[in-house]
């Protein structure tokens, strides 16, 4: 298995847990469609051979005090690789539709790319990411967000113990595993109009770190670049 990272085997990405502990298993009769469209080419310096996309295929929840908003599913896509034998990485693409907020009348979460990502792990983390949140609804602006684009949330995720890394296929290469972030820091919304009070009230906001818990479920395909 290890031959097959030999291209990346000194610095797995977020989703490439080889190294650790897992089991191959049967595949499921039920995998979701990957799409590989949103994959970005790698840089003109890249090392040739080195490069890989990565297509993940997650369902998340986004727990806020005693408050749980199921996200439903989250795509993302990114490329890995090599440049002059270091590692290098290129964002893609994160498509998440808009998941229904209970007990908001009608209102609605939508997670957006922040600007930044760091898919390498170590021993502390599995990876990082910045979001914000567009919360829609009839009487809100569209400016109506949790956290912004220049002022983002910043996700720092693990390992989830409840989804242990399992290696599904091997042709593609296709794994699962589970993360799970319970430092998430969620600030007052921003853009909200006269109805942001009101709207900061029904989701508990501002919510301070060890309040929250964002947790992903995820399949991740592989494909050569």
């Amino acid at each position: 298995m290890r031959r097959l990272l030999a291209a990346t085997a000194a610095v797995l990405s977020a989703a490439a847990l080889f190294a650790f502990p897992g089991h191959a298993a049967a595949a499921p009769s039920s995998l979701p469609d990957f799409d590989f469209s949103a994959c970005p080419a790698p840089p003109a310096n890249a090392d040739p051979g080195t490069w890989r996309c990565e297509a993940f295929v997650s369902q998340g929840v986004l727990t806020i005090g005693d408050r749980e908003v199921q996200l439903g599913e989250m795509r993302l896509t990114f490329s890995e690789g090599e440049v002059d034998g270091k590692y290098a990485q290129v964002f893609g693409e994160l498509r998440h539709a808009p998941a229904r907020v209970r007990g908001t009348f009608g209102a609605s979460l939508q997670l957006k790319y922040g600007g930044y990502s760091d898919f390498l792990s170590n021993d502390e983390r599995r990876g990082e990411l910045d979001l914000y949140a567009v919360l829609r609804h009839p009487l809100l602006p569209k400016e109506c967000t949790i956290g912004t684009l220049d002022a983002p949330l910043h996700s720092v995720v693990k390992d989830d113990p409840a989804v242990p890394f399992e290696v599904i296929s091997r042709d593609p290469m296709t794994v699962k595993f589970g993360v799970v972030d319970t430092q998430l820091a969620l600030p007052r919304t921003t853009g909200c109009g006269p109805l942001a009070q009101l709207a900061d009230e029904l989701l508990g906001l501002p919510s301070t770190t060890g309040r929250n818990t964002f947790k992903m479920s995820t399949y991740v395909q592989f494909k050569p670049l």
